[in-house]
Formats: structure tokens, sequence, C-alpha cells
């Protein structure tokens, strides 16, 4: 497989998953991008999060300002550094991301294909690659 087929099976693969979990609210990529981020990286700083996502740092804090406006995150001081906040999800939000994330994928993988045995193999195969890679 090339680098190009890798890419186009991603954007599939993310395809599936937003069909099988819903949207994910009002929220932009980039905000997603970094409520993902602070889902792996709890109680990170806005600089933290800018390098990891690869945003610049001025989107992050905008995105952070608009997702603690909404509730999804929330900030207090650094005790090591004053200057800086840390970032952690709202509770409420975790509970919203966590129902999402055990919606089950079988029926939209269903959906997406008619044949019912290439259904069942791509279910396997998810599940196998799954195994592998996470």
């Amino acid at each position: 497989m090339d680098g190009g087929r890798l890419h186009r099976l991603g954007r599939r693969l993310i395809e599936l998953s937003r069909q099988a979990t819903g949207p994910a609210g009002d929220l932009t990529a980039g905000e997603l991008a970094v409520v993902e981020d602070v889902v792996r990286h709890p109680d990170s700083a806005v600089g933290e999060i800018a390098r990891r996502t690869g945003f610049v740092q001025s989107h992050v804090s905008a995105s952070v300002a608009r997702l603690a406006e909404r509730g999804v995150l929330t900030s207090r001081p650094d005790p090591a550094d004053g200057r800086r906040s840390l970032l952690k999800i709202t509770d409420r939000a975790m509970a919203a991301i966590a129902r999402r994330a055990r919606r089950q994928v079988d029926e939209a993988v269903l959906a997406a294909f008619p044949n019912p045995a290439d259904a069942r193999r791509v279910l396997a195969l998810l599940d196998e690659l799954g195994d592998l890679l996470l």
C-alpha cells in the first residue's frame, strides 16, 4: 500500500467513525482536534496542545476560549508557573464523549457495504487492526 492509499483509507475510516458515532455537536474540526488532544493529555497548557496538534498557539488559544465558554473545557492555574493555565475536559463533556465512543460501528459498516459477507469481513478486519495498532 502506498502513502496516498493509506491516506484515503484513513479518511474513509474517519467517515465510518462519524457515521457510527454521530456528529460531534457544533465543534469545528480544529476544536475537535483540541478536545481530542486534551482528552489524551489532561492538564495540558495551550503551548503543549499547539505543539502536539501542529496548530499555531493563537488558534489553540481562541479554540480553548470558545470551548471553555461552551462548558467543554475548564482551566486552572499551573501551580509550577502561575502564568500558564492547565486545561481539562469538563465532566459533562467527558460523559458525552464516552457515550459517543461506546456506540458500535456495525450498523454504519453494514450500511456502507451492500454485501453482508463483505461487511462482516470489514468488521473482523477493523477489530484485528484495532488489536494490532491501538
